[in-house]
């Protein structure tokens, strides 16, 4: 296999990780990257980006990331938080007053970030055409009574997480969430990272093969976990779609590889600053751990600590060899890590899914050889 890119030596073993990663873990196209105290030292690209393996991965190829998305929505919020335009432990009601509808008075914006508003899926059923529609699913989800006392415990917000957010940054900023995003982050750290994609980008974007079971196939029937990806449920073929790919789904329909989830992440990563350009303070950053829940979720049945907007690391589900890591991973395996104490952050975005939601032994096997790597 072919590989494609540039690599620092002293990460040598991340290049024998990702190569392996086609020789023995099935991958068809992928990519690498790594950042070490706010500047990219791996990237790295390679495979195919169709299925029938016709045409190479190229250095701007692109993917849905699926969840991964989820870190860029919450670095977004945190951005506003930094600027002091927004307080994580104000009731959503002060920005979104609709939302204080059916005992949600009390729900804070936190609660958005670590997953424990109660909203992990709808009650009124929405097609997968009604998750393009922002106004449909902001005002469903207005309406909606939590599923469980808000704050308690978290249950993963598979898509609802991406319009609570997203509403909170358009009602202070007057913009959408994938705007904003892309002005005040993407742009200024040149990242080809896109929530909401135009027709024009078609042609790079790789193909998903997708996998089997679909997310939440296990769960018991009528549990929180089956009701949240019954409603609204979301096949992997969409994401071939135009429609999916125009629409702003800020939990899910990130565009985008590894070197651009890196090129953003290493903001939070390098405490601030990234690509010679500081964002946001360092007191910014250090938001992301403070620590809101722990506990089995109601949804992904595993233990996971969650701060703001991110899994901490833990004992139970660990990371890597240091405290401060913080990470999060898309359906089919993309993977976003960063680790303030080491400076360092870490994406593989491939195209061949797996049917974890957390990502699996690829992005794993990548991210401990970064680590040995220091």
């Amino acid at each position: 296999m072919e590989i494609h890119g540039f690599c620092n030596p002293q990460f040598a073993g991340v290049r024998k990780v990702f190569a392996e990663n086609f020789a023995q873990r099935g991958d068809v196209g992928a990519s690498v990257a790594v950042s070490l105290a706010g500047e990219m030292v791996v990237d790295l690209w390679a495979g195919h980006r169709d299925r029938k393996r016709t045409l190479p991965w190229q250095r701007d190829t692109i993917v849905n990331v699926y969840s991964t998305t989820k870190t860029m929505a919450a670095l977004t919020l945190l951005l506003l938080v930094d600027r002091g335009e927004l307080d994580l432990y104000a009731p959503v009601k002060t920005y979104w007053p609709e939302f204080a509808q059916n005992g949600k008075d009390g729900v804070q914006v936190r609660h958005f970030l670590s997953h424990s508003a109660g909203l992990s899926g709808m009650d009124e059923p929405m097609s997968e055409e009604d998750v393009y529609d922002w106004e449909k699913m902001t005002a469903a989800l207005a309406r909606q009574a939590p599923w469980w006392e808000p704050g308690t415990r978290s249950g993963y917000h598979a898509i609802t997480q991406g319009h609570l957010i997203g509403e909170v940054v358009r009602r202070i900023t007057g913009q959408t969430l994938g705007a904003f995003f892309r002005r005040e982050l993407a742009e200024p750290l040149g990242a080809d990272f896109h929530i909401g994609i135009g027709p024009e980008h078609d042609q790079r974007i790789g193909q998903l093969v997708p996998p089997k079971p679909a997310p939440g196939g296990q769960a018991a029937p009528g549990s929180i976990a089956a009701r949240t990806f019954a409603n609204p449920s979301i096949l992997a073929k969409a994401a071939a779609s135009r429609a999916w790919r125009a629409a702003e789904i800020p939990a899910a329909n990130g565009h985008g590889n590894a070197r651009s989830v890196v090129a953003v992440q290493t903001l939070a990563a390098n405490l601030g600053s990234a690509n010679g350009k500081r964002l946001m303070s360092e007191a910014g950053c250090r938001a992301i751990f403070d620590a809101q829940t722990f506990g089995k979720d109601l949804v992904l049945g595993v233990p996971i600590k969650f701060g703001m907007g991110y899994g901490i690391t833990t004992d139970l589900l660990p990371m890597g060899p240091n405290e401060h890591i913080a990470y999060w991973g898309g359906w089919g395996g993309s993977t976003a890590v960063l680790d303030q104490d080491a400076r360092m952050c870490v994406s593989y975005v491939m195209n061949r899914m797996e049917s974890s939601l957390m990502g699996d032994l690829r992005g794993f096997k990548l991210l401990q050889a970064a680590h040995r790597s220091l």
